[in-house]
């Protein structure tokens, strides 16, 4: 559950390719959770751990094995222990969606939604595997029924990971040309979670090529003051700084972006002064 915000720690080039809406490693860190929350698991299931019979808590500990490989990027393991966990125990939800993670990682479209849909045959209200299988719509360019998918996530009352939820709901909407949808969501999701990098980056991207750069500011300012600032975020600023003819917030930006990313494609651009590209 706690995969996006472990996210925020770790390299900067981690969110970076998620806010160029292109890499694996963006599909991985906006993928839901592995597993649903306490709250949704009672609200689903009402058994208590002692209650379940002894293939389930076999199942659920070798789960919880196949996630920490998953997370640790053995993917190949931890499709070995899903194997295990399903032959335990064939009306785990949670072992699909976490092998639908996994097959999405190995770029298995097919058995990926295969994986989403028994989760969701299994229990309708997994918020998780509505948020997985709409990313793979997404990624498959199947918007529309992306978006279907998000939503149903997003109804669940008690799904805790909505801020991530909207943060890939508005990428997704980005992706298919729909800005206005695309900032509404970001925006919803950076009311929720103001910390995560992704999606103050895509807000103050999306505020800027509509031109609305005094708010856009406001975004990448945050950003860019705070340690998860990179080379992209910097060149964002500059870009956003240069519009509003603020030359000294420009020239500190553009020394951290010299100092800090000398070999980045950022600083190519900013040497040619290229800040309308």
């Amino acid at each position: 559950m706690k995969m996006a915000r472990r996210a925020r720690g770790r390299s900067t080039a981690r969110w970076l390719a998620a806010a160029a809406l292109a890499s694996a490693a963006a599909s991985a860190m906006l993928a839901g959770c592995a597993a649903p929350s306490q709250q949704q698991e009672a609200s689903a299931d009402h058994v208590t751990p002692s209650d379940e019979p002894e293939n389930r808590r076999r199942a659920r500990i070798r789960l919880e094995l196949a996630t920490g490989y998953y997370q640790e990027g053995k993917t190949e393991i931890a499709l070995d222990e899903l194997k295990q966990v399903v032959a335990a125990d064939p009306t785990l939800g949670d072992a699909y969606n976490l092998r639908g993670l996994v097959y999405m990682r190995l770029g298995d479209n097919r058995q990926a939604e295969d994986s989403f849909k028994r989760a969701l045959a299994i229990n309708p209200r997994d918020a998780n595997a509505h948020h997985n299988y709409a990313w793979l719509q997404c990624q498959l360019g199947r918007h529309a029924e992306a978006m279907r998918s998000f939503e149903l996530a997003l109804a669940n009352p008690l799904y805790p990971d909505k801020a991530k939820t909207l943060m890939a709901q508005g990428l997704c909407q980005a992706r298919a040309g729909q800005r206005e949808d695309a900032e509404r969501s970001l925006a919803r999701s950076y009311e929720l979670d103001a910390g995560n990098p992704i999606t103050g980056y895509n807000l103050a991207r999306l505020l800027y090529m509509r031109g609305d750069f005094s708010r856009a500011q406001f975004y990448i300012r945050r950003l860019n003051n705070s340690e998860l600032a990179n080379a992209e975020s910097l060149w964002l600023g500059i870009q956003v700084e240069n519009r509003l003819n603020d030359t000294v917030a420009m020239g500190q930006l553009s020394e951290q972006l010299r100092k800090r990313f000398p070999q980045s494609r950022e600083r190519q651009a900013l040497d040619r002064k290229a800040f309308d590209e």
